[in-house]
């Protein structure tokens, strides 16, 4: 039995400079020089292949249905291992700290989508109970998150004809009896279920790497937008200011414009209950919340307080009436009844859905990694799809926005001792209780209280905009991934400036790839290292013999790019020297006294296509026109066995001569010229 056992290297010790140091001894190695087809010879080479009825029938045998359906329903797996003991109080006083989380931020994100505040709970309530059945992350919190009722709510405001009033009455905004009647719940509901409709499938085709095409370069730079957007949509309801939705393109600078020229009209008042609820908020986030944290773990809920005293104020001194301060305006109680939502527009948003898919699922999927390698637990990206799906799918039926992971919520979840998503279910139960009985008490609240709220808690999303400067020191490429995403989103449409984000990052992979690494490799004097000649000034080259080192990809798109950097390293360009016909003066010299050999080292070569090989053959038929030898080193399994399959799908006579390392090709010209 042929036994393998590990290579030891003997420990040596030498004194350098009066101090003792472990080393090892020289490294002395005997063995014939190889090529290659001697060394696979030598070593057993042999392709993998397994038979397409082999693959099948172990796929079909690794089946296993009870993993499965655990797979599908994660809560089979972790409710019945869950320790009740230890974990019961951490979940409850997390639910609780969450849920009320949810009623400021429900109704304020609510208003930002364009439907109903109560919308917003609804949304923390009927899709949070399927995320906890089917979803694999045991920390984040799901419901509304800003940037995708703001995306929802450019959609809402394009095609809403029927407006629902704060009295719980209907405005036609439109006259035209031809135009399809949809109020603004029903624009929402149906791009919620646009939404599951891409997940789901989605899902079923295992496409949950879709997520790594967006970068954190370009999720910085989209939001950072975004949160731009959020603010100028909110400056009517801060300023109490009269002036109309922009739709479309140039949004954000004609808001903005809109914004500034109507600010002498601006409701003082509004301006006041703004500033009052905006200054307290900043200086609960700034001074009194980083002083708490050091005292308990358990946050202050200013939003909450803000949303209590602001409707107590407005109860009291009447705002509506006395100070004309726009209300929510009315909160209906009791659930809201299942409805179908307008499939016929499906068509219509269905471009728009499919960004707020993206969007939705990158934030999630970057907050359930965040947390499961923090605390150490699986999360399955696939399996998010479907919990996202499902639950979308239901909030389409009950009045939902699409769902997405909160930051803010998530972090207080797991910071007050969540353990587990019964800490949804917790906050699911408190959310009924106000969803049944306590909504309509905030029926007076003051918008602008809201608006606050919103405005405040972006101020860290508006804050990135400064990290531009750390993107422009790393990298330029990352660098203008950002601005052209950040641009293009505040200008233009937020999901224009993500598929401009998108466009741009491949371009960017792209170019990179096209100008690979590349350089001339020399040897260390008595040693077989070979390293770059201009980084290290040890390496000298070889006479006679020029060794180009080629990283990335050789394809139908690389392979001019491969032939223009060989030949600038290598010095001159063999068919130019053909055509001019003066095969035998470069510069003054005989080419036989300047290169014999070209060896290319294709160590870190990832991947070669028959175009590739076809450049390669072009190559050596006129290097060898010039006399001059080409070699190939450090040839990948799967890139030899390309070039073997072209050689015999061809039944080509001339073959590539091929080394296993440098040392080997050089060792193998200077035996040639011994002999000569």
């Amino acid at each position: 039995m042929d036994e393998r056992k590990p290579l030891l290297l003997k420990k040596s010790y030498k004194t350098i400079r009066g101090k003792t140091q472990l080393g090892y001894e020289a490294l002395h190695i005997e063995r014939p020089v190889y090529q290659i087809d001697e060394f696979n010879k030598e070593t057993l080479y042999e392709k993998p292949f397994i038979p397409l009825k082999t693959k099948i029938k172990n796929s079909a045998n690794s089946v296993n249905y009870k993993q499965c359906i655990f797979n599908t329903l994660p809560i089979l797996k972790w409710l019945p291992e869950y320790n009740f003991k230890s974990s019961i109080l951490g979940d409850i006083i997390a639910g609780i700290t969450v849920a009320i989380m949810h009623i400021p931020q429900g109704m304020a994100y609510g208003l930002l989508g364009g439907v109903p505040p109560v919308v917003g709970i609804y949304m923390a309530f009927f899709p949070v109970l399927v995320y906890t059945l089917f979803g694999t992350s045991r920390h984040v919190s799901m419901g509304t998150f800003a940037i995708v009722c703001l995306m929802t709510g450019k959609v809402v405001n394009q095609y809403t004809t029927i407006e629902i009033m704060q009295n719980g009455t209907l405005n036609h905004l439109t006259s035209d009896p031809n135009t399809p009647q949809y109020t603004n719940v029903q624009i929402a509901c149906i791009v919620t279920f646009t939404v599951a409709l891409i997940q789901i499938p989605m899902y079923i085709l295992r496409l949950g790497v879709v997520s790594t095409l967006l970068s954190e370069t370009l999720v910085d730079g989209f939001t950072t937008a975004a949160a731009f957007h959020v603010v100028a949509s909110q400056l009517k309801d801060f300023f109490g200011i009269p002036i109309t939705k922009r739709r479309g393109n140039f949004s954000f600078p004609l808001t903005i414009f809109d914004a500034a020229k109507a600010l002498p009209q601006a409701n003082l008042n509004a301006c006041i209950v703004s500033f009052i609820t905006s200054t307290c908020l900043i200086i609960n986030n700034e001074l009194i919340k980083p002083w708490l944290s050091k005292k308990t773990r358990f946050p202050f809920p200013i939003e909450l307080v803000a949303v209590v005293f602001g409707t107590l104020a407005s109860l009291c001194l009447n705002f509506q009436d006395n100070y004309n301060i726009s209300i929510v305006g009315h909160i209906p109680t009791g659930l809201p009844n299942p409805s179908l939502p307008a499939f016929d527009m499906i068509p219509n948003v269905f471009m728009d859905s499919f960004v707020i898919t993206i969007v939705s699922y990158t934030v999630t999927m970057s907050m359930a990694l965040t947390f499961s390698r923090k605390l150490m637990y699986e999360v399955d990206s696939n399996q998010e799809l479907l919990a996202l799906g499902l639950s979308n799918m239901l909030g389409s039926f009950f009045s939902c926005l699409p769902i997405t992971a909160s930051l803010s919520r998530s972090m207080i979840q797991q910071a007050v001792g969540g353990v587990t998503q019964l800490a949804s279910v917790v906050s699911c139960c408190i959310l009924l209780v106000i969803l049944l009985w306590i909504g309509p008490f905030f029926e007076v609240l003051p918008r602008c209280v809201l608006t606050a709220i919103i405005i405040v808690s972006l101020k860290g999303i508006l804050f990135k905009i400064t990290l531009i400067k750390k993107y422009w020191k790393l990298s330029k490429w990352d660098a203008f991934v950002w601005i052209v995403t950040f641009g293009i989103t505040l200008i233009f449409q937020i999901s224009i400036g993500l598929a401009a984000g998108v466009v741009v990052s491949l371009l960017s992979i792209f170019v990179q790839g096209y100008k690979p690494y590349t350089c001339l490799l020399g040897l260390i004097p008595n040693t077989d290292l070979y390293l770059d000649i201009k980084r290290y000034k040890a390496a000298q080259e070889i006479d006679g013999i020029k060794i180009f080192h080629y990283s990335g990809g050789l394809n139908f798109a690389s392979r001019t790019s491969f032939k223009n950097l060989i030949n600038k390293k290598v010095g001159f360009d063999p068919q130019e020297i053909l055509t001019k016909k003066s095969r035998d003066i470069i510069d003054g010299q005989e080419i036989s006294l300047i290169t014999k050999w070209v060896m290319l080292d294709f160590s870190c070569l990832s991947y070669i296509d028959p175009s590739g090989v076809e450049l390669l053959r072009q190559l050596q038929s006129d290097y060898k026109k010039l006399n001059i030898t080409l070699y190939l080193v450090n040839l990948s399994g799967p890139v030899f066995e390309v070039i073997q399959k072209c050689d015999k799908t061809l039944e080509l006579d001339s073959k590539f001569i091929i080394f296993p390392t440098i040392h080997d090709a050089v060792l193998y010209t200077q035996n040639y010229l011994k002999n000569e």
